[in-house]
C-alpha cells in the first residue's frame, strides 16, 4: 500500500513547506501553516498510469466566435463590469466582505437570466434551500425557474450537474465550503479550495456553461485562499462598500474577455440591489460648495467618468507629531503631495493635523486626483473657498509639475453634463471641449495653482463665543 505523503501549507498565501513552522516566511503571518495530505484525484498531482495520452483536436485561431455569444443578465451595471455579459465556458470569481450583498446580487442575476429562458443552477454550501427561497421572496425573484441545491461535496455537485439539463449558468456559493473526497484536508484549506476551483473550472470548459464562484474575503480585503485561484479563473470581481453607506461598488480586477478597472454602482435597499445609472450624482449629494477644503475630482473608472468630492481639513495641532488621517485615498500619496507643497510652494504643514476624506466612502486609486487633493489642502489651510462649480484633475510630479492625464475629454464632458461651469486641468492637456459656457483654466506647475488659490477670497471667520 502506497504511503500517504503529507505537506505543510500556509492557509494565508498557499506556500508549501516540508515541515511545520510557526511563521510563514513568504507572507510573514504566524500560526497559518497546517498539515495537509496529498493524493491523486481532482486537483492532485499526476499519478502513475499506463494509459496512453489521447490526441487533442486542434483548431485555427481565425475560427468564428459567433457560436459562443455572451449571456447578458439584463442588469446593466453587472453586464458593464463583466464586459458585456457572462462568457460561455468561463469561470468568474466574486469576492467581498460578509453581508456586502454578493448572494443578493447573484440571486437577482440568476432570476433575471431565468426570466430570459436561461437554465440557471444555484448551489449553496452555506444556506439551506428554504433560506435561499426566503431571500428570493424578499427580492421578488421567487417565481422563476432557477434550480436550487444545498451541497458542499465536489463529486456530488459534479454528478448532479452532469445528469441535469445542460446549464447556462452555475453559481457556487461559496468556494471555501467545497470539499473533495480525493483530498485529505478540512474544507476551507488551501488544498480543498484549489481542488474545488479546478473541478468547477474544468466543468465550465468542458460543457460551455458559465460558472460563478463566490469567495470569502480576509481582514486585509483579499479573497481568502491561495492567490493561484485568482490566476485560474477568467475574471475576478470585488464587491465593495462601507458599512455606513447604502451604495455598493462592483469592481473588475481581472477580466480575460473585457476591460479591467470597470465598476458597477448599486444601491442597497429593502428589496435588494438597485442600479445607480449616474454615480456622480450619488457621490456629490449634499455638497456644500462654499466651504474651504472641498474640491470636486473628475475621475475615471474604466470607461466611465466619475465625479466625487475630496474633503480636506487642516487644523493646528497640539501634538509633537501631527496626525495624517486618510479615508478613501493612498496615505503614501498624501505624504508625497504634502512634501511637494512644502518643498516647492512654501506651504507649511508641520504644525497642523491633516485629515483627508473622499465623500460617500468612495475609493480613489488613480494619480489624477493629485491636483484636486493639493487644491483642497491649500484651500483648507488658507481658509479660502475654491472656485464654485469647478472640477479638478491632474497628476503632480515630485518636481512640482502638473502632468496631463488620459481621458480628459470624457472627464470634461461629464462635468459639463452635470452643470459644472469650468475645470482646473494641466496645461499639457490635449483633449478639451469647445463650449462658451464652460471655462477651462490650465496650470503648468503646482506653485501657479497655489498662487491662484491664495489670491482668492478668504472666508469670514466664525464669530467667537463670549
Amino acid at each position: 500500500m502506497a504511503k500517504t505523503r503529507t505537506q505543510f501549507v500556509c492557509q494565508n498565501c498557499g506556500t508549501v513547506y516540508s515541515r511545520w513552522a510557526g511563521k510563514c516566511d513568504a507572507c510573514g503571518e504566524w500560526n497559518t501553516i497546517v498539515e495537509e495530505g496529498t493524493s491523486g484525484g481532482i486537483g492532485g498531482g499526476p499519478a502513475k498510469s499506463s494509459r496512453k495520452g489521447r490526441v487533442v483536436a486542434l483548431t485555427s485561431l481565425s475560427g468564428s466566435i459567433e457560436d459562443a455569444p455572451r449571456i447578458k443578465s439584463g442588469i446593466a451595471e453587472l453586464d458593464r463590469v463583466t464586459g458585456g455579459g457572462f462568457v460561455r465556458g468561463s469561470a468568474l470569481l466574486v469576492g467581498g466582505d460578509p453581508g456586502i450583498g454578493k448572494s443578493t446580487l447573484l440571486t437577482q442575476a440568476a432570476a433575471a437570466l431565468a426570466r430570459q429562458g436561461c437554465h440557471v443552477i444555484y448551489v449553496s454550501g452555506e444556506e439551506a434551500v428554504a433560506q435561499i427561497r426566503l431571500r428570493a421572496q424578499r427580492l421578488g425573484a421567487a417565481n422563476t425557474t432557477v434550480e436550487l441545491a444545498a451541497e458542499t461535496n465536489v463529486e456530488d455537485i459534479l454528478a448532479t450537474l452532469t445528469n441535469a439539463k445542460k446549464p447556462d449558468l452555475v453559481i457556487i456559493d461559496s468556494i471555501q465550503t467545497l470539499w473533495s473526497e480525493a483530498v485529505d484536508s478540512s474544507p476551507g484549506t488551501v488544498t480543498q479550495v484549489r481542488t474545488g476551483a479546478q473541478a468547477m473550472i474544468r466543468f465550465a470548459k468542458k460543457t460551455g456553461a458559465a460558472v460563478v464562484l463566490v469567495g470569502h474575503v480576509t481582514k486585509d480585503g483579499q479573497i481568502a485562499g491561495p492567490r493561484v485561484v485568482e490566476h485560474m479563473v477568467d475574471a475576478v470581481l470585488y464587491f465593495e462598500g462601507e458599512g455606513g453607506h447604502q451604495y455598493r461598488i462592483l469592481r473588475t480586477v481581472k477580466n480575460r474577455f473585457g476591460p479591467t478597472d470597470e465598476i458597477g454602482v448599486f444601491e442597497m435597499s429593502d428589496h435588494g440591489l438597485r442600479e445607480v445609472n449616474n454615480p456622480s450624482e450619488l457621490f456629490l449629494g449634499e455638497r456644500n460648495s462654499n466651504a474651504p477644503g472641498a474640491a470636486v475630482f473628475a475621475g475615471m473608472e474604466g470607461t466611465r467618468p466619475i465625479l466625487v468630492e475630496i474633503q480636506a481639513l487642516v487644523a493646528p495641532t497640539s501634538l509633537g507629531t501631527p496626525r495624517r488621517a486618510v479615508v478613501g485615498w493612498d496615505s503614501n500619496r498624501l505624504s508625497m503631495i504634502l512634501a511637494v507643497l512644502e518643498a516647492h510652494c512654501g506651504v507649511r504643514f508641520g504644525q497642523h493635523d491633516v485629515y483627508l476624506n473622499v465623500a460617500g466612502g468612495y475609493r480613489i486609486s488613480e494619480p489624477a486626483a493629485d491636483l484636486a487633493v493639493a487644491a483642497a489642502l491649500v484651500s483648507s489651510l488658507a481658509g479660502i473657498t475654491l472656485p464654485q462649480n469647478y472640477v479638478f484633475f491632474g497628476e503632480v510630479s515630485l518636481s512640482g509639475a502638473v502632468r496631463a492625464v488620459s481621458h480628459s475629454g470624457q472627464r470634461l464632458k461629464e462635468a459639463e453634463k452635470l452643470g459644472f461651469k469650468g475645470a482646473i486641468l494641466p496645461s499639457g492637456t490635449s483633449e478639451t471641449i469647445k463650449s462658451p459656457s464652460f471655462r477651462q483654466r490650465s496650470f503648468g506647475d503646482l506653485p501657479e495653482l497655489v498662487a491662484a488659490i491664495a489670491s482668492g477670497k478668504r472666508r469670514a471667520s466664525p464669530p467667537t463665543q463670549n
